[in-house]
């Protein structure tokens, strides 16, 4: 094995489930490296009898952990800080090969990771900096404070295994919580390095707990009681589950970070040369595996055919092979596993079924070693069909569909038109058409002459319709991971109160 997994990690220590005697675990998970499949990178014991023990920790953490003041946690995310500083190439390597990403783009990631402490101190906490106001009523202070949900769930993605998980663990723990992270089954390592980080740090015993596991672990966990705070990042399918399965529990607050359909569109008085590396970045940064890649662009009828031209002799430029041992360094690496690789193709055949033009084939690509390694693809739809298949779903894959629009309510209603309302981008000269845009598409983030991928850490970052629950991320985590708690306060009257209301009485 490439990387060695110590197990899961509560009460201040890993513990390693057991592999031999009558006790041993029977399910393993065995990771392939994406870009190698012949590389075994680690082997996972799932051990559901971890879960109790993790939540009793987590428990005992919270107890702790919220009666140190905010100096002292904002001391400790300091230590935290640097520790991942110092262990940052070994995290951008794991992010590498168990996720495909060149090493470039994890070396991005693990700076995100740093970066995201200081912007939760300094942004993010003053959010929930508690109010007051004098003389809210004759002689009465109003006051307006802000505490900790309890023991807290972060649920992991595979594409940012460390950067997503991150920010929401951040804030969580700013705010006074404990916190147990299940990340992806795909990207334990990775999981691992960070929680390596907070022990380094020497967080109190229980604050910080790790699962690792598959889906049930993460299931059985919803369930339990202790668990109040629910942050997870990944399809829409997934967090439908969660929900069916928590919302008996009027106890726990869910925040969902969901997927997206993602709109670019491109108006007739577009600087092309500028917006052609955009659109080739957005579509086809981390092999098309982001919940903002532009997924549609709608494109003016008359740049239509020249843009397109231009773009697929970009996209046929890309460079894709392994994150790091390359012989040229690749824009773009593998998907994530074999059944993504194999979805994406089907996708392809999907859109020749429904009459979509075909102008670049996504196919499998061999390169030197053997990997989920598959092209760009680019389609051409004559009009946005609601009931097309390939039109409605993401993908999450490295593809792009044009459409094309002849006016900008024709291009708003082709962004409108999809189950989801993550990321939008406008490129255009005309201010006023990004206004109109503003009011009349539903979106989370709406991006003017700049690209759906690249959101910024300082401004709240979500979605509508299908595509989250109304719980921005970046700096607005931290608005889910407290509830308030309000106050009437005065001095003790020297009068008696029953002196008011004797009037009022036989």
């Amino acid at each position: 094995m490439y990387y060695d997994l110590k197990g899961n990690y509560f009460s201040g220590a890993y513990q390693l489930p057991p592999s031999k005697g009558p006790d041993s675990v029977e399910q393993f998970i065995i990771r392939e490296c994406p870009a190698d499949v012949d590389t075994k990178l680690w082997e996972c014991a799932i051990d559901y009898r971890h879960i109790e023990p993790a939540l009793e920790s987590a428990e005992a953490g919270f107890k702790v952990w919220r009666k140190i003041p905010v100096e002292g946690r904002i001391e400790f995310l300091r230590k935290y800080q640097e520790k991942v500083i110092s262990r940052k190439e070994k995290i951008a390597e794991a992010i590498a090969l168990e996720t495909g990403k060149p090493l470039w783009e994890a070396h991005t990631e693990v700076s995100s990771v740093i970066n995201k402490v200081t912007v939760t101190i300094e942004h993010a906490l003053p959010r929930i900096k508690s109010q007051h106001i004098d003389e809210i009523f004759p002689n009465t202070k109003g006051h307006l404070y802000f505490k900790p949900l309890g023991p807290s769930l972060i649920i992991g993605p595979f594409n940012f295994p460390c950067h997503l998980p991150n920010g929401q663990i951040l804030s969580a723990l700013i705010a006074g919580n404990s916190i147990v992270f299940k990340p992806s089954e795909k990207t334990c390592y990775s999981a691992q390095l960070l929680i390596e980080c907070f022990h380094a740090a020497g967080f109190p015993s229980g604050v910080i707990n790790l699962i690792q596991g598959d889906g049930e672990v993460a299931r059985r966990l919803l369930k339990e009681k202790a668990i109040k705070g629910i942050y997870f990042t990944g399809s829409k399918e997934v967090g439908l589950k969660i929900l069916e399965a928590t919302h008996q529990d009027l106890s726990k607050l869910v925040a969902l970070e969901l997927g997206g359909k993602n709109t670019c569109i491109l108006n007739k008085d577009i600087n092309i040369n500028y917006t052609l590396g955009e659109m080739i970045k957005s579509s086809f940064i981390s092999a098309g595996q982001r919940c903002v890649s532009t997924a549609i662009i709608a494109i003016h009828e008359d740049i239509k055919d020249e843009f397109i031209s231009k773009f697929h002799e970009l996209a046929k430029k890309i460079i894709i092979d392994h994150p790091i041992q390359y012989e040229n360094e690749p824009f773009m690496g593998p998907l994530i596993d074999q059944q993504s690789m194999e979805n994406y193709l089907l996708y392809m055949g999907m859109a020749k079924r429904e009459g979509i033009e075909e102008i670049m084939r996504g196919k499998q690509i061999e390169r030197k070693f053997q990997g989920n390694y598959v092209s760009p693809s680019i389609h051409l739809a004559e009009r946005m069909d609601p009931s097309s298949h390939f039109l409605a779903s993401e993908i999450f894959g490295p593809n792009s569909t044009f459409i094309p629009f002849s006016t900008i309510d024709e291009a708003i209603q082709i962004a409108n038109m999809t189950e989801y309302g993550l990321a939008t981008s406008l490129f255009t000269q005309d201010r006023n058409i990004y206004e109109h845009c503003l009011n009349e598409i539903d979106t989370g983030v709406l991006n003017f002459n700049r690209a759906t991928t690249g959101s910024s850490a300082m401004i709240p970052f979500g979605g509508v319709k299908n595509s989250g629950n109304y719980r921005p991320a970046s700096i607005a985590t931290i608005d889910s991971c407290v509830y308030s708690l309000c106050s009437l306060e005065m001095d003790a009257p020297k009068g008696g109160a029953i002196e008011k209301i004797k009037g009022l009485m036989e």
